[in-house]
């Protein structure tokens, strides 16, 4: 594995690393969503790095699956990942901070973006993992 692949993947684990110490503070899902964001963009990051693939400056989940599909079709809810991707942009600026429609994600929907990261990162591993042997 590429040095810069591993990089990522540990860039992956802080993100869930922080998940995992504000999961349970109902007012921080907002922050919760946002690093579920960022730990599955860095995981897709991670396969695009090890295999050269065509690199675009994009933090769009759906666009980053789409240029991985070729060499891992990721298992993936695709329902999350668009709430994730609405969710990134609004939650770097002030106003919005992550907000959906109806206003902060929900514990439960925080749980959610939690878990599907958690996966999209094990998936990467798991792949990653079987081409080393």
């Amino acid at each position: 594995m590429k040095q810069l692949t591993r990089e990522w993947l540990n860039a992956a684990e802080d993100d869930l690393a922080a998940i995992e110490k504000l999961m349970d503070d109902p007012i921080l899902t907002n922050i919760v969503a946002f690093h579920s964001q960022q730990a599955i963009e860095k995981a897709l990051k991670a396969i695009i790095e090890e295999f050269g693939i065509s690199f675009i400056k994009t933090h769009n989940l759906q666009s980053l699956l789409m240029k991985t599909e070729d060499v891992i079709p990721f298992i993936v809810n695709e329902l999350v990942i668009s709430e994730l991707d609405n969710l990134y942009i609004d939650a770097r600026y002030p106003g919005g901070m992550g907000l959906m429609p109806h206003g902060k994600p929900t514990l439960k929907e925080a749980k959610i973006y939690y878990q599907e990261a958690l996966k999209v990162k094990a998936q990467t591993e798991e792949f990653l993992l079987k081409l080393s042997k």
